[in-house]
């Protein structure tokens, strides 16, 4: 029998251990070779700056803005100043859901009233708009003869046709949203026909050729070239109905943060409309901000 078998020192637990230890080292080895690799993204720094130099600008500016406005209102006058617009502010955000009747609502109610507004219009405008869209860049006749109506109806003011929507609807609330159609409708209409021209002519040539139908022309070629240009008409469409829908809802009452703004006029609350200011621009760019995020997704998954 071999030295092996009669050692008194041999144990196969020691082995085991022994043999399943030396892997475990070179991972160990390998881990420790590799760590520098892992760790060799952005460092720590460099992240805090970039979100210093996302956040610092914009916190700067407004900053900067309530400054000015405290040394405006410094010495009194009929502009309340920041500290007594925001104890107004604590105030009325304490309970902005709150109902006294038709015409005396919170804030939130108001908000939310003139977006539903500007949803049902922009809405309309965008099933309206983008197919006509998409048929004036496919057709230069249609082209040709509706292009000097669009530009003889887009440089009126949309207040100019609340009138013609009061006289025709009898209502006030559809004819606000009548107007918020009409000034939404049009920079969709011209962003996507721009878009659909400016697709390069081979890939028609190619469709052409393959036999395509014109539903997979549109759907397969020309959608996904068009979708910048259709998101950039959408983003200034929904810019201007939100700037439309304030001024319209001042002249015709009802709930809406436009008519709660001239009813806090007629009550003397100028720090409440201070607030609707920021209230109005604040959604303003939440609006406008979700349809860039949107517009960023879109386009990768376009791409």
């Amino acid at each position: 029998m071999s030295a092996l078998t009669i050692d008194g020192d041999f144990c196969p637990e020691k082995l085991v251990v022994a043999v399943a230890a030396e892997p475990a080292k070179e991972k160990t080895m390998e881990k420790t070779a590799t760590q520098p690799i892992a760790d060799a993204g952005t460092p720590f720094a460099d992240r805090l700056r970039a979100l210093g130099g996302a956040v610092l600008p914009p916190l700067l500016g407004l900053l900067i803005l309530l400054g000015v406005w405290y040394v405006a209102t410094l010495k009194g006058g009929s502009i309340p100043g920041p500290g007594k617009t925001w104890d107004a502010a604590v105030v009325l955000f304490a309970d902005p859901f709150y109902q006294n009747g038709p015409n005396d609502q919170g804030i939130g109610w108001n908000v939310l009233s003139s977006l539903q507004r500007v949803g049902i219009g922009f809405g309309f405008a965008a099933l309206v708009g983008i197919p006509l869209g998409f048929i004036l860049g496919r057709s230069a006749f249609l082209a040709a003869m509706i292009n000097p109506i669009i530009s003889l109806l887009r440089p009126v003011s949309p207040l100019a046709w609340l009138p013609i929507g009061l006289l025709v609807f009898k209502r006030a609330d559809p004819a606000a949203t009548y107007t918020i159609f009409i000034c939404s409708i049009w920079p969709m209409i011209m962003n996507t026909a721009q878009g659909v021209q400016r697709v390069p002519q081979d890939y028609l040539n190619v469709a052409r050729v393959l036999a395509l139908s014109e539903w997979k022309i549109v759907t397969k070629i020309l959608f996904p070239a068009v979708l910048p240009y259709m998101l950039t008409g959408i983003r200034l469409s929904i810019g201007t109905a939100w700037l439309v829908i304030v001024a319209a809802e001042m002249l015709t009452g009802g709930v809406g943060i436009g008519f709660w703004v001239w009813d806090e006029w007629n009550n003397l609350k100028v720090e409440h409309i201070i607030i609707a200011i920021f209230v109005i621009g604040i959604v303003g760019l939440i609006l406008e901000q979700s349809l860039i995020l949107l517009a960023r997704k879109l386009t990768k998954e376009s791409d």
